[in-house]
């Protein structure tokens, strides 16, 4: 009887052991999500004509509409909802609605594709920054800000609202605090050109909170956490704190005259960035002044952050592409994914990434590549327009819907 009981327990166990085993194999098995997010979309413009694409990379699919103008600069805001289209040379800023609300753990579908009421007529808008549900650009005509909120940009007749800081014009750059305040930079004349040497702290009405302390010889570049800003300058990383505390990071030794004109916020990471087409893709880390190279390079033609800030992906001019973890500081992937392009080409393809895709326009055949982040190999075409010029990043990184 015992024996006879033996063999059933045993038969029984060996049994679960290769059901589990079977459970383990199909685990393995089970494909990797292999396309974007149902929710993200691509919107690229063209540098000749107003056509504006809006790209489904899921479904490889266009919808077109009109700008008011063509050669435009465009952004995604914070909130995901929106993108920005800036016109510097004709005063004027839209806003393009891709109907996605997002909640957090869904995302709901609020209407079709539009562009939004609401317009700026700012003095040569600029620089742009989005905070929380406000949009802010820099004027580099007068030097001024204008911002505006979400919950107005489809109010009919909606105007931008304007901050003069008592600036004179220049070409010019600002971040908004997680306290309200804006850091702002000003031009003191001290250096010749339209580059400004100072940064200042205003309020909402464009009151000064704290006067700059540091004069710089030159800033271009900037990004913020909310509690610390950091601006590209030839005398160093200018840091600015809401609290008007600033200090310079000093480049690394051998950097000579070399300068970081771009700086990058990686929100995923934690982490800023500082590029410069000189020396290449440097991690700054403010607490102990470190400036260490991610990819020290002067073959660099596009360098992003992607767009929820864990990763970097860099386009060499080679047309090889690579993507750094942004949290360990190392490659996770390369290979070549476009022809090569000559550094002083006119209009050079432009890149934006996903976690999942990179995405990277093609001005001479009017395509967009679509290129999978853990396959570069993988790479589908999606035709936008005859010169496509610049492209932004929309909706959010989810597929649940409500």
């Amino acid at each position: 009887m015992k024996k006879h009981l033996f063999k059933v327990l045993f038969s029984v166990a060996f049994g679960a052991v290769l059901v589990a085993c079977d459970d383990d194999k199909e685990k393995e098995v089970t494909p990797v999500e292999e396309t974007e997010y149902k929710f993200i979309r691509v919107l690229v413009n063209d540098e000749v004509s107003k056509e504006l694409s809006l790209v489904d990379p899921v479904k490889l699919s266009v919808e077109k509409f009109e700008a008011q103008y063509a050669k435009s600069a465009l952004y995604g805001t914070q909130g995901g909802r929106f993108g920005a289209i800036l016109n510097g040379a004709n005063n004027f800023v839209q806003l393009f609605d891709t109907g996605f609300e997002g909640h957090g753990d869904h995302v709901d579908v609020k209407g079709t594709p539009k562009f939004g009421a609401l317009t700026g007529d700012g003095n040569k808008p600029t620089h742009f920054k989005s905070k929380g549900d406000e949009i802010i650009t820099f004027n580099d005509g007068d030097g001024t800000l204008s911002i505006a909120r979400e919950a107005d940009f489809h109010t009919a007749g909606k105007k931008m609202t304007h901050i003069n800081a008592g600036n004179v014009a220049h070409h010019g750059a600002m971040t908004k605090f997680d306290n309200g305040t804006y850091a702002i930079t000003v031009k003191d004349g001290s250096v010749a050109g339209t580059l400004p040497e100072r940064v200042k702290i205003i309020d909402a009405t464009g009151k000064t909170l704290f006067a700059s302390t540091i004069q710089t010889k030159g800033i271009h570049g900037n990004a913020t956490n909310g509690s610390i800003s950091l601006f590209g300058s030839s005398s160093g990383i200018l840091a600015v704190e809401p609290t008007g505390t600033q200090q310079l990071i000093p480049h690394p030794a051998d950097f000579g005259d070399a300068w970081f004109g771009s700086i990058l916020e990686a929100k995923g990471a934690g982490k800023f960035l500082g590029y410069t087409a000189a020396k290449g893709v440097y991690l700054i880390d403010v607490a102990s002044k470190a400036v260490t190279p991610v990819l020290a390079s002067t073959d660099i033609m596009q360098a992003k952050v992607d767009y929820a800030g864990n990763n970097l992906a860099v386009l060499l001019h080679s047309g090889e592409l690579r993507v750094y973890d942004l949290k360990t500081n190392s490659l996770k992937i390369s290979g070549s994914v476009t022809g090569a392009t000559a550094k002083d080409e006119t209009q050079k393809p432009q890149l934006e990434a996903t976690a999942r895709y990179i995405y990277i326009t093609q001005p001479k055949t009017g395509e967009l590549l679509v290129v999978n982040a853990a396959n570069l190999s993988k790479i589908s075409k999606v035709k936008v327009s005859a010169t496509p010029y610049r492209l932004s990043i929309l909706g959010f990184e989810s597929s649940e819907g409500h």
